[in-house]
């Protein structure tokens, strides 16, 4: 089976408002529509994790966070471009562009565009943006495998995307665009 041909079901549970699971550079993650409020709120039931924490946005290319950043100085954008694609999230302060459960309880909200080969082709499959959380219960390990996806969330997945993890050791560092702190490194 193709990529492409994988990835339709997939799209099609996103548009739905479905949570999948999808293999990332590191680890196993959960993605849905970031505008969807039912898929938002279903991801947070799933990982029981607290809804002032925000969650990920990831992309295909800078491109799609366009709506996201399209009040950043142009000199933020420097350095988002110098690092992307790659396991760098940013966390850029928010327009106003972002739901609330994407947000949390943060005035920034975390971007990063994908180096992972079907994290990337899911995005330009969707169209923009999706979420991107690793796939395990609220202070547990991640899942390293669609098995332990299956294990863990069982029905409450919606589709589990085919493919391999990226190879990185650790899941992306995270930096304040404004102060270039690192929260994770």
């Amino acid at each position: 089976m193709s990529l492409a041909a994988d990835l339709a079901p997939a799209i099609d549970a996103l548009r739905g408002g479905g949570v999948i699971a999808c293999p990332t550079e590191a680890v196993w993650g959960l993605s849905c529509d970031p505008e969807n409020d039912q898929a938002l709120a279903h991801l947070m039931r799933m990982k029981e994790r607290d809804p002032a924490k925000g969650v990920i946005l990831v992309a295909a290319s800078i491109q799609q966070f366009q709506p996201w950043l399209s009040q950043l100085p142009l000199a933020m954008h420097a350095p988002l471009a110098a690092s992307w694609p790659g396991p760098n999230t940013w966390l850029v302060p928010d327009n106003g562009r972002s739901h609330g459960l994407v947000r949390g309880a943060h005035e920034r909200v975390a971007l990063r565009v994908t180096a992972h080969p079907v994290m990337k082709a899911l995005c330009e499959a969707f169209g923009g943006p999706l979420v991107s959380t690793s796939a395990n219960r609220s202070g547990e390990p991640p899942a390293m495998s669609a098995t332990e996806i299956m294990s863990i969330f069982g029905d409450e997945v919606a589709y589990v995307v085919k493919g391999e993890l990226g190879g990185n050791a650790k899941p992306s560092t995270i930096r304040d665009l404004a102060t270039g702190k690192v929260m994770r490194s």
